[in-house]
Formats: structure tokens, sequence, C-alpha cells
């Protein structure tokens, strides 16, 4: 079983965290409910401080791996 994602990972966002950061060259706070829990979106890469940038359907943004799983195909 896969324990790491890659870019082009489809992934799954099994709870909200407090806030959301956006995945822009100056990230910025949104609010947690732009995106809701089991909502699927595509590994984007890795960034620094162990976040992963998520593309979703309404915006890319960087979020932990305690958030994630893998979505089934």
């Amino acid at each position: 079983m896969q324990t790491d994602f890659s870019v082009g990972d489809r992934v799954r966002l099994i709870a909200s965290p407090p806030y959301l950061k956006t995945a822009a060259p100056m990230p910025m706070l949104r609010s947690r409910t732009l995106v809701t829990p089991g909502e699927v979106g595509v590994i984007l890469g890795r960034q620094p401080g162990n976040y992963w940038s998520v593309r979703f359907t309404n915006g890319a943004y960087l979020l932990e791996k305690q958030y994630l799983e893998f979505a089934s195909q």
C-alpha cells in the first residue's frame, strides 16, 4: 500500500482544518467552509513545512497529510 502522496494522486479531505491556506505564491488564510470533508482533489506537489498543495474545484490549498486520504479511483 502506498504511504505517501505523489503529484497527480487523487485525495479526499477527511476533516476540515481550522482554516485553509491558499497555495499561492503569497498564501492567504481562507474560511474552512470553502472545502467540505469528502471533497476530492488532486495533489499538485509537496511544500515546505510538510504541507501538500491540493487542487479542489474552487481553488488550490495547502493541507497537512492528517487531513487527507487517498481517494478510490
